[in-house]
């Protein structure tokens, strides 16, 4: 194609962006199948909760804060040795799923503590009163009455989520971020820099307005 978009190859944009939409999809999965125990552990361990226990909620305090306060960039190249052993390569989509997960686990289970901690006490009181075990009030009552929030929760991290995979270009995960960094800003050729950050915006706003929509049909208050 000649013209503007002459150094844009778009069959490596279409690689690209199903190498962003896996890593999304995989690594999202992944960070609500880990966070929502993680967070859900925060939130009845704490102070006054179902199952109280100080020293456990402070150690998942603290090894969720280390993981939230590094850098997404630095995460990765720390996760490289434990990429290796567990996935046998640190490069590539398969590459850059652990440490989207290490990197997005943590920040989700806050947030599921706090959609949690916005369900009213009355509903946990009332499903006590009535004999539920600890399993069944965190199963039958806090999660379905903290849905919409954990909806919202997962929106929020899938966004995040994006601009990780776009970081993850940086060590060759491969994807948009990837085909951004080496062609857009190490080859000067900004209309690849262009198309990428129009693609990665349009992803965004789709899974904005998708989890928003989710989470209004979700809430019935």
């Amino acid at each position: 194609m000649t013209g503007w978009f002459a150094n844009v190859i778009w069959s490596d944009i279409a690689v690209a962006t199903r190498d962003t939409l896996v890593m999304l999809a995989a690594s999202l999965a992944l960070t609500i199948l880990a966070g929502v125990p993680l967070g859900v552990l925060l939130f009845v361990s704490a102070r006054g909760q179902i199952a109280e226990a100080r020293w456990l909620n402070r150690l998942l305090g603290i090894v969720v804060n280390v993981l939230r306060s590094v850098p997404f960039v630095i995460l990765l190249i720390v996760l490289i040795p434990v990429t290796l052993a567990v996935v046998g390569t640190s490069l590539g989509v398969a590459g850059a799923i652990l440490p989207l997960v290490v990197g997005a686990a943590a920040f989700y289970a806050r947030l599921v503590e706090q959609a949690l901690r916005d369900v009213p006490r009355a509903t946990i009181e009332a499903a006590q009163a009535m004999g539920a075990s600890r399993r069944q009030i965190v199963t039958r009552a806090l999660l379905p009455e903290a849905l919409p929030g954990l909806v919202s929760g997962a929106t929020v991290t899938a966004v995040a989520l994006v601009s990780f995979t776009a970081m993850a270009g940086v060590v060759g995960a491969g994807g948009l971020g990837d085909l951004a960094i080496r062609y857009g800003y190490q080859r000067f050729q900004t209309d690849v820099m262009l198309v990428t950050v129009v693609l990665l915006v349009v992803l965004v706003q789709l899974l904005q307005l998708g989890g928003d929509w989710l989470a209004r049909r979700l809430d019935h208050r």
